[in-house]
């Protein structure tokens, strides 16, 4: 692996893409805290005409370049994104301190707890919603014998607060988020041939878990004693939620489908006995499966009616327009095709706009020699971006 980092020249690419009317960017949800980072903002102007206004420019801006498998992306107070780096264990702080070549990237933590190895590694990151008074982010991360959550103020030792996640060659999950609710979310892995992790309530891997900072069941939970949201799936990479509290996660590993799945209390997703759409009603569909060689899809954002998703072996964006009572509108849409590689982490900036990472410095990756890269995407009808 290589070691390099770097600040990226401000290259910006305007694309045009047809998109319905429900797909734009308004001001980010009030979950959203902190300030956008003084980014050197690209000139955009709307090519919509009359008989084509669903049409918009879209921004595609490198931030940053010369990452090592930049897996989960979370926002500070400030406006500046922690990033985890799967293999090297670090975290890195990019802006919000810019300049004409881009935003500042620097080291900000390097977890020594950490045994990266095929998927495993460094992976997910939360910023706690008291940060301002606490400091305190936390992690999802893989050792010799298991995945763990763990907390930490940047700078010190990181503190285990859940241990004994399924740990395996692939599927060890990594999802981690703070739902509009203020508990702590996970999505693992199932890690097993047979799926066997995936339905057993008692076990760990194969599902959703949601808890406290301390990393006990958080009220509410479909069981009062356990951990698990929801169960039955395959490899759990990303967690969003949308203005309306509904939650959103993917499931990227399954040999058919990859699924975007809306994720309720206490539901069923089906592996290993459902891959994809099961049509049994003791299972819960996924809103849509794409077949799993255009799609393997891990982080996921929403915007307005929009739900987002990065997808590593199809190499696009899919941009669903998803109605209040849950159905797709109309056909996803796809976004930056082939142009960047392996897209992995997803997110929402404090600005509207949306950061994705490039996956390229691993084994299944053809590397560019930028990569890996932090990309930001504005879109021209939203007011994404506004700083």
């Amino acid at each position: 692996m290589r070691s390099r980092r770097g600040r990226a020249a401000v290259a910006t690419l305007t694309l045009v893409l047809g998109l319905t009317s429900g797909c734009s960017f308004g001001p980010p949800g009030p979950d959203q805290a902190g300030s956008a980072p003084n980014l050197p903002g690209p000139s955009i102007a709307a090519t919509a005409s009359a008989g084509a206004d669903d049409e918009q420019e879209i921004a595609v801006t490198v931030l940053a370049k010369g990452l090592e498998v930049p897996w989960g992306i979370a926002f500070l107070p400030d406006g500046s994104a922690l990033v985890t780096e799967r293999d090297t264990g670090r975290i890195l702080k990019v802006g919000p301190e810019s300049d004409a070549d881009g935003l500042k990237v620097s080291e900000a933590a390097r977890l020594a707890e950490v045994r990266a190895s095929d998927d495993g590694g460094l992976l997910g990151i939360a910023v706690s919603p008291k940060y301002a008074s606490d400091k305190t982010i936390f992690v999802y991360y893989s050792t010799a014998s298991d995945n763990r959550i763990g907390k930490l103020v940047l700078g010190k030792p990181v503190e285990p607060i859940l241990t004994g996640i399924p740990r395996s060659a692939q599927e060890n999950g990594g999802a981690l988020a703070f739902g509009p609710d203020g508990y702590l979310y996970a999505g693992t892995g199932d890690g097993t041939a047979t799926g066997a992790q995936a339905q057993d309530p008692k076990n760990l891997g194969g599902k959703i878990l949601r808890m406290t900072t301390e990393g006990k069941p958080a009220p509410g939970n479909p069981v009062k004693t356990s951990l698990v949201w929801s169960s039955g799936h395959r490899n759990v990479q990303g967690l969003t939620w949308d203005k309306t509290k509904r939650m959103f996660a993917t499931d990227n590993s399954q040999p058919k489908f990859s699924e975007l799945n809306v994720v309720e209390k206490g539901k069923d997703y089906g592996w290993p006995k459902a891959d994809g759409k099961a049509g049994d009603t003791a299972f819960t569909d996924p809103l849509v499966a794409w077949p799993t060689a255009a799609s393997s899809c891990g982080g996921v954002a929403t915007f307005e009616t929009t739900v987002a998703t990065a997808c590593l072996l199809g190499k696009r964006l899919y941009l669903l327009n998803v109605t209040g009572n849950g159905t797709v509108l109309g056909t996803p849409q796809e976004l930056l095709t082939d142009k960047y590689g392996r897209l992995r982490a997803l997110v929402a900036a404090p600005d509207g706009s949306l950061w994705v990472s490039t996956s390229n410095q691993e084994d299944a990756g053809e590397p560019d020699p930028e990569d890996d890269r932090l990309i930001r995407l504005v879109f021209s009808d939203g007011g994404a971006g506004r700083s």
